[in-house]
């Protein structure tokens, strides 16, 4: 699990801030802080795990990116993504200069949220997991391609492989299971009408097995299960 350290002042916003960070998958909300000097203590107690701060900027007391000369003087291997209504050009160019991985402008889509959290994830995932790279692998971490590494994984306009990644995590936590759209669709919170373009395209690309179910209506029911002999691709989208 990821850890993820939460600093603004406004109390509205942080909650939201983890709830969204609790719909995630991977993720949870190990601390929040209010002021930097809770943040500051925080990131100072190496007993305190903390993999990723999500910072604000305007706060009644203080400028959230003071925080960031303490935590490169703490010398801790943690990531920040400021999420602020700052949007000018000294703001932003301090806090890339200091190394924070994502930039996020209030006010800001969920799914943008989702998509600065799995990108880092999967940055982090390669250099955690590599021991020499190659030019392309750099690449992939500088220029944050990392859903263009290979045509397999291109998608059909209007789906995305953060959405996409969330619908194979839930597959792979119930390998055995046979499903409908409406029961994936409410398991993982997105709309039936979505989900449903989801699984077409995974049923096309040979992942899931479909069946047709007819009730007593006549209506037929689309159901989908796992191809055993396809596990391995789709472990591959949900990296």
């Amino acid at each position: 699990m990821i850890n993820v350290l939460i600093v603004d002042d406004d109390a509205m916003v942080a909650e939201l801030n983890r709830c969204y960070v609790a719909q995630v998958p991977g993720f949870t909300c190990c601390a929040t802080a209010s002021t930097l000097q809770q943040a500051s203590e925080l990131v100072l107690n190496k007993q305190q795990p903390i993999d990723l701060i999500l910072l604000d900027i305007y706060m009644q007391q203080d400028n959230g990116l003071d925080l960031l000369p303490v935590l490169r003087q703490a010398q801790r291997p943690i990531d920040v993504i400021v999420i602020s209504s700052a949007a000018d050009a000294e703001n932003i160019k301090k806090s890339l200069n200091y190394g924070v991985v994502d930039y996020l402008i209030k006010p800001f889509q969920f799914s943008r949220f989702e998509e600065a959290l799995t990108g880092w994830r999967q940055k982090k995932n390669l250099m955690d997991n590599q021991q020499y790279y190659e030019q392309a692998d750099v690449d992939r971490l500088i220029r944050g391609n990392l859903h263009q590494n290979s045509d397999s994984k291109r998608l059909p306009k209007g789906l995305t492989p953060q959405t996409l990644r969330t619908i194979c995590l839930w597959i792979d936590a119930h390998p055995g299971s046979e499903f409908s759209t409406d029961e994936l669709a409410n398991a993982v919170n997105i709309s039936r009408v979505s989900c449903r373009k989801y699984l077409i395209w995974l049923a096309q690309s040979e992942i899931l097995f479909t069946s047709i179910h007819y009730g007593v209506t006549g209506r037929p029911v689309y159901r989908y299960r796992l191809q055993a002999e396809h596990y391995a691709l789709l472990k591959q989208y949900c990296q």
